[in-house]
């Protein structure tokens, strides 16, 4: 736990680092610079600011922990509050806020984002600002000195500089253009901040560093070309209207590897109906030039086509099988490349617990003071333990809730429960009985130096664990940080005022989760509920694991209909069981997420219980849909009605949510066909079998490549089992079974069977045959033990009354007259 909390705080200390680390270059190479470094430093400085905001998870949820920010650098490219900075940097970036060099500071908003070129806009209501001077792209050259102005590590090092050389100029590192290489310090936080020369001009945007074991001086800017090419369109278009010709573009080993090349790209798709494809490209030929422009990488290509816009006419040089051709084609927009702007405002403010002296959860009914220091560290999904950890490291305080306890523990009782919590050294144990919340106290020292002070209250049916712990001895055995960590743990109580504007409520329980699919639909669960899915098939049931709700999407067939599917399904259950052991409401039409759907209430049972299916079924956009809820027959009807309603009320259709790569799905029921059988053979064993393909299998040995000695085919309600015995004799299994039959009927009168001596399988056999009938489930089974050759077999016949139909009978009865055994045979 200590050591859980050391790392954990460290983590949270470094909440600020956005990127990745690096170094700075020598001192003496500074000092050996005769340029006038300040001079350039001053004039670009102004147009430098840092950016800092609220991360957002890829939950697309803000963080509420007031220490946990994102930061980065961006630079003052108009004079009426646009900035240029980093689209990683404000990806996922809420409730902005820029600081100019002077340390005013402003909100702001990104009103233009762009992915593939990692540049966006950051807009803040200022005017008159000092905005950037760029360099000419053709004034960047290789040694050139230049200067890296950002927010490294800690928003407090705002506007810092490093300096060094530029040490290439067309570099590709995981980018569609192309990058500025640079031994200038790149940390992290400098991400959008200037790459400057010596006359104070920006020659690129900072955007990333290269960090691998050995490796140092190697960060990256995007080029101003690039910059101003991005926000030329930005401003003009509102976003970056990329030319997209429908190509994919396989690059020459040569390429991939860094060598130099003259070959081109080959084509590897060339998408249908696309502006390449109408101008007659083929798959397999090689782009050799564009506008007389040789084009022998990816980034070479991405270069040439920032130059046009979608509706200009450009020439392609291409090799084919018949030899080279030059194409004319006109390029659309490439649909892919759209600009997004980042995250909305949630008008909370940077520090969203201003204001908030007090901490607690409104479902578990706990609060205590909330120091301006104190971070969450972790939380369990639904809430019922917490931890926290001081901003400078030096204590933790954690919060469990244990619920369905006793309500009448005693002093002693809840003494005991408090220090079954723990095994290390206990330095003090009393319960406090104080008015209003008396507690158990333990307080104790950990082999690892650590010491812990834990509290236990009791409220109705939920106890309440608080513990505290210090890992250095100093800082416990100070007398006023001593006091301190009492006072806070002396606030804690079971108790949430909901009315209390400075309580900050940390209560992350839900009553409802939405399940978010990648088949374009979405709907809510109970929150308490867990997932259990596996394939197509998505499933969540509650705790006990006695109702549920799975949806199952497959695709749909071409031809089929709503209706005919949903039937189908009905018809599977009546033919599966007997009539007296399932029921059918009968298909019923309704609406369900806009779509028409039909819904049906099926029940079945093995006896007594029964087991029940509100079951829906949808068809859109060529999927499958069958959503079904299944639960005890003694369930609360009100409490299933609700389940269902809301359930079905949440259900949504997005066909954007749809996982593009998401293809055909097939419906194993349409392809299922109960009369086909499959042979399996057990050679070592001796023996095959005509086994239907609608049963299942499950094989006890491990390795299920070698041949098992307990077979088992099963399908609902039944099992057919093969077992091999090489070792024990024929009378000894006998002996055995015989036994195991005889002590059942004699401890259940409803235990009922026969043994006879019989003739099957090519030779004498000794049958059993029992009629168990219990109310729970009652079955009926047959079990031959017989020996041929040097093998003992047996074969067990399982079926239960509820699905003991024609259908099922002849398939028993078939797969019995197929089993054919090689043992003893020349």
């Amino acid at each position: 736990m200590n050591n859980y909390f050391r790392v954990k705080t460290a983590v949270l200390m470094l909440a600020f680092v956005f990127f990745l680390a690096g170094s700075l270059p020598p001192a003496a190479a500074l000092a050996a610079e005769p340029e006038p470094l300040p001079a350039a430093i001053a004039k670009m400085t102004p147009s430098v600011v840092a950016i800092i905001g609220k991360p957002v998870s890829s939950a697309k949820t803000v963080d509420n922990n007031r220490f946990n920010l994102a930061h980065g650098t961006g630079v003052i490219v108009r004079t009426d509050g646009y900035i240029i900075t980093n689209a990683h940097v404000v990806k996922d970036m809420r409730n902005i806020v820029v600081v100019t060099s002077e340390g005013v500071s402003y909100p702001g908003k990104t009103t233009h984002y762009d992915e593939e070129s990692d540049l966006a806009l950051v807009k803040i209501e200022a005017t008159g600002l000092p905005a950037a001077a760029f360099a000419a792209s053709g004034d960047v050259h290789v040694g050139q000195t230049v200067m890296a102005i950002g927010t490294p590590l800690s928003f407090a090092l705002r506007n810092s500089v490093s300096a060094g050389i530029v040490s290439g100029i067309d570099r590709a590192v995981h980018s569609r253009y192309q990058l500025i290489q640079t031994d200038a310090a790149i940390n992290p936080g400098n991400s959008g901040g200037a790459l400057i020369n010596m006359q104070g001009q920006v020659v690129g945007i900072n955007t990333l560093k290269y960090v691998s074991l050995g490796v140092d001086s190697l960060g990256f800017a995007i080029p101003v070309d690039t910059v101003q090419y991005v926000m030329g369109q930005f401003f003009k278009y509102g976003k970056v209207k990329r030319p997209y010709l429908g190509l994919e573009l396989e690059e020459s080993w040569e390429a991939v590897v860094g060598l130099p090349t003259k070959e081109g790209l080959k084509v590897s798709y060339v998408e249908p109906d696309s502006p390449a494809a109408l101008a007659g490209v083929k798959k397999g030929d090689v782009l050799l030039s564009i506008e007389g422009k040789a084009i022998n990488s990816l980034v070479a290509y991405y270069e040439v086509l920032k130059k046009y816009i979608p509706g200009d006419r450009i020439s392609l040089r291409l090799q084919g099988a018949s030899g080279a051709a030059v194409l004319d084609i006109t390029v659309a927009e490439d649909p892919a490349s759209a600009s997004a702007k980042g995250p909305d405002q949630d008008n909370a403010g940077i520090d969203s617990d201003q204001g908030k002296t007090r901490i607690g959860d409104s479902h578990y009914g706990w609060s205590m003071d909330y120091p301006s220091g104190l971070i969450k560290a972790k939380q369990s999904p639904t809430g019922d333990s917490i931890g926290f950890g001081d901003s400078k490291g030096e204590f933790g305080v954690f919060i469990d809730v244990s619920e369905k306890q006793s309500e009448d523990l005693s002093a002693y009782g809840l003494l005991q429960k408090l220090a079954s919590r723990t095994s290390n050294t206990v330095l003090d144990k009393q319960y406090v009985d104080r008015p209003e919340f008396p507690y158990a106290r333990l307080t104790g020292k950990t082999s690892g130096g650590a010491y812990f002070q834990m509290r236990a209250f009791l409220k109705q049916d939920r106890i309440y664990y608080i513990t505290l712990y210090v890992d250095k001895e100093e800082n416990y055995q100070n007398s006023f940080k001593q006091n301190s960590y009492n006072d806070l743990l002396d606030t804690f109580g079971p108790r949430f005022d909901e009315q209390d504007s400075s309580l900050k409520d940390v209560s992350v329980y839900q009553n409802k989760n939405t399940v978010s699919t990648e088949y374009g639909i979405t709907y809510d669960v109970p929150g308490d509920w867990k997932e259990d899915s596996h394939g197509s098939v998505i499933s969540h049931s509650n705790k006990e694991g006695t109702e549920s709700i799975a949806l199952r999407v497959t695709s749909a067939s071409s031809g089929d209909t709503l209706k005919d599917w949903a039937g189908r399904q009905e018809q599977k259950l009546l033919r599966l069981y007997e009539p007296d052991y399932r029921t059918a409401s009968g298909l019923k039409e309704t609406t369900v997420g806009g779509v028409t759907a039909y819904e049906d209430v099926l029940g079945s049972t093995m006896g007594d219980k029964w087991n029940m299916r509100h079951v829906f079924y949808l068809i859109k956009d060529k999927f499958k849909y069958r959503l079904e809820f299944a639960f005890p027959k003694e369930t609360d009807e009100q409490h299933i009605e609700s389940l269902i309603l809301d359930t079905v009320k949440s259900v949504k259709f997005d066909k954007e949510s749809l996982n593009k790569t998401v293809g055909f799905i097939q419906d194993d029921d349409d392809l299922a066909d109960p009369s086909k059988t499959y042979t399996y053979t057990n050679a070592t064993y001796k023996y095959s079998v005509q086994v239907p393909e609608i049963w299942s299998t499950t094989d006890y040995e491990r390795d299920t490549s070698v041949d098992s000695k307990y077979k088992t085919f099963s399908f609902i309600g039944g099992s057919f089992t093969i077992e091999a015995d090489d070792r024990t004799p024929l009378d000894d299994v006998v002996k055995r079974v015989s036994q195991n039959y005889k002590k059942s009927a004699d401890n259940d009168a409803d235990y009922q069977y026969t043994e006879s001596d019989s003739e099957a399988f090519g030779g004498e056999v000794k049958l059993y045959e029992l009629a168990y009938k219990t109310k729970a489930s009652p079955y009926t089974q047959k079990e031959y033990i017989f020996h041929r050759g040097s093998i003992t077999y047996t074969v067990r016949v399982r079926i239960n009354d509820a699905v003991k139909t024609v259908d099922h009978a002849n398939r028993i009865e078939a797969c019995l007259a197929s089993l054919k055994i090689t043992a003893g045979t020349k």
